[in-house]
């Protein structure tokens, strides 16, 4: 079995939103005086490889705890927007080009290869984003998720994050947020989890993206 790791390392100084503070980890026992290492960690729950869920933008929704664990495993395809330049949109030809596959998907995953910019301040730049017919395709084929290797599903310049409201607004679904390693996932359907922590009321998660080709 092939396993590919899809999750960038929570670390202190790592890139996050802008106005959200970096991860903390502070040491609370040691070997040398407790016996034990353990150490405890300060973050957003939006850090890092992450998944939204609709509470992130409507109250009373569904939150990540609340789905059942199949919402975070299913068949994945990575669709290629390398070539895309900044601020140019992902259309829904992007999707039809892979036919039946993209049907089949639990899981459709947009690789603009913005990973590679990770931990400068180009993976801040104003990288392609779906249009309104992408969104509207995702809503209504009944996928378990979405991903992207960029920061946001929206723009870092719209505060009022349009796209997650049209997303989430009548729909049970999750978004991810800087993935990492799609280049290596091909062009086909292959098995893909994200499993988030199960935090009470969860608003977010950082999660471990994993693909894996049996």
């Amino acid at each position: 079995m092939k396993v590919i790791d899809l999750t960038h390392t929570i670390r202190e100084n790592m890139p996050v939103y802008p106005g959200t503070d970096t991860p903390k980890f502070f040491p609370a026992n040691s070997y040398e005086e407790n016996g034990f290492k353990e150490t405890l960690l300060q973050m957003y729950t939006h850090t890092g490889t992450h998944m939204d869920p609709p509470a992130h933008l409507f109250a009373g929704r569904t939150t990540l705890d609340q789905f059942p664990a199949g919402q975070f495993i299913g068949k994945a395809l990575v669709i290629d927007c390398r070539d895309l330049g900044e601020g140019e949109a992902i259309t829904i030809d992007r999707i039809q080009k892979y036919g039946e596959k993209a049907r089949r998907a639990d899981f459709l995953l947009f690789h603009l290869g913005w990973d590679q910019r990770w931990g400068t301040d180009a993976y801040f730049g104003d990288y392609p984003c779906v249009d309104d017919d992408v969104l509207e395709f995702v809503i209504q084929g009944g996928y378990k998720g979405i991903g992207f290797d960029v920061i946001g599903l929206d723009p870092i310049a719209d505060a009022n994050l349009t796209r997650h409201k049209k997303l989430f607004e009548t729909r049970d679904i999750v978004n991810i947020e800087n993935l990492k390693n799609l280049a290596l996932c091909g062009d086909d359907l292959f098995w893909f989890s994200c499993f988030p922590l199960k935090l009470d009321r969860c608003d977010g998660s950082p999660i471990r993206a994993v693909a894996w080709f049996e």
